[in-house]
């Protein structure tokens, strides 16, 4: 029955041509709209890490839920030996220490609120590869009270590298302290709305402000990605008995895990749609195939062989179309995908954000996957009601086709 199906797809080579390219199309359309969102997930994730949140990040128990209203209450006050601890973990490429306060930022004419982070600048400088210098140059361990700053708080302060600003916020006894600073740079991230009011000094400085050896939070670079999960769990059995909570960069992503879960069930539409196209367009070729092979269904049934034989025949004709078409579908799509990997496309900056990105078609297994099995389930699913009706012919009006 297999080598009868294999050679009845190519009895007529105009509509089996028309079908494997109908199949061929839906293929490549889920292997080029799947990659691309794939790699939309990719740049995100690797942006979102690489501007200042790190892989995972470490806080004193209770800080993500009360820590805004009374951070010096949550503060950890042995950083080091945190960070000790964390560093002799496999795949930590580097551990670093931060200082959050708020207060004004005055350039001697007006005020603005600002968020400022109290940083170890050659550590940040490691993970802030998606951080873009836009004037001036980044921190450096010897910057004293040097400060760089978004790059919205240089235009709504009308502030350059060089010019100097002054930092007014109330330490953790509530008393109000003041330093001035030098701009050295200017930068921007991937979050529009961090760099309106982003201020970073030298950790020691910050501290010196607020009048504290203490941190708020240990951000931790890992040399990969996927072992953000391990390493977190790893950390957080270490760490959660001595009072601390350990947060992996998706659960502090929220921009992150909303934009993930919007473009998850925009491709599952769009897989939907391009099911259902199949469907139809297989379906019509194979109503007219079936039509125009009535008196041989006929004249089988008449030789005795058995109305489900007639059926999986069918069916079986069809999966084989739908294989074939879907294997010539993603050999096309993988090349066509690495020629507009090549090419790269353009995009404009996403909302919340001023930074546009190239982006490429970022193909995994799972994609291939699902665009393969389209294929095979859009050909079977179009051909179960024609092979149905064929298997139930009536003989005598089923060999009337013949004369």
């Amino acid at each position: 029955m297999f080598k009868l199906a294999f050679r009845n797809i190519f009895r007529n080579r105009l509509r089996t041509f028309l079908t494997l390219a109908a199949i061929i199309t839906g293929v490549i359309a889920i292997i080029i709209s799947g990659g691309f969102v794939e790699d939309v997930f990719v740049q995100l994730r690797e942006a979102t890490i690489r501007s200042r949140i790190g892989h995972i990040q470490i806080f004193r128990h209770g800080y993500i839920e009360y820590g805004r209203r009374e951070p010096s209450r949550y503060m950890i006050e042995q950083p080091r030996l945190v960070m000790d601890l964390v560093q002799s973990i496999p795949h930590v490429q580097d551990v670093m220490a931060r200082v959050n306060f708020s207060g004004l930022a005055n350039n001697s004419r007006a005020d603005l609120p600002i968020i400022g982070e109290g940083i170890e600048p050659s550590k940040e400088e490691r993970l802030g590869t998606a951080t873009t210098i836009v004037a001036g140059r980044s921190l450096k361990d010897t910057d004293a009270f040097g400060a760089m700053i978004g790059e919205g708080v240089a235009d709504a302060l009308h502030l350059r590298p060089g010019d100097f600003m002054t930092l007014m916020l109330n330490t953790s006894e509530g008393a109000l302290n003041t330093l001035e600073y030098e701009v050295l740079g200017v930068f921007r991230t991937f979050s529009k709305e961090y760099d309106d009011r982003a201020v970073r000094i030298p950790l020691s400085s910050a501290q010196e402000l607020l009048f504290t050896h203490s941190v708020h939070s240990i951000v931790v670079l890992l040399d990969d990605t996927s072992t953000t999960d391990s390493i977190a769990e790893i950390l957080t059995n270490r760490l959660e008995p001595l009072g601390y909570e350990v947060k992996p960069w998706h659960e502090l992503a929220d921009f992150y895990q909303k934009t993930e879960a919007l473009y998850r069930r925009q491709f599952g539409a769009l897989q939907s749609i391009i099911l259902v196209m199949l469907v139809l367009s297989v379906a019509s070729t194979v109503n007219m195939v079936m039509y125009e092979r009535t008196g041989e269904f006929g004249t089988l049934l008449a030789l005795g062989l058995r109305q489900r034989r007639i059926f999986k025949l069918v069916l079986l004709e069809n999966v084989l179309l739908g294989l074939l078409g879907s294997l010539l579908g993603m050999i096309l799509g993988v090349a066509l995908a690495a020629m507009i990997s090549r090419i790269g496309i353009a995009m404009p900056p996403p909302p919340g954000s001023s930074m546009g990105y190239t982006a490429t078609i970022h193909l995994v297994p799972w994609t291939l996957v699902i665009a393969g099995l389209t294929g095979v389930s859009a050909s079977l699913l179009a051909a179960v009601l024609p092979a149905r009706r064929a298997s139930r012919l009536v003989i005598v009006e089923a060999l009337r086709h013949n004369v």
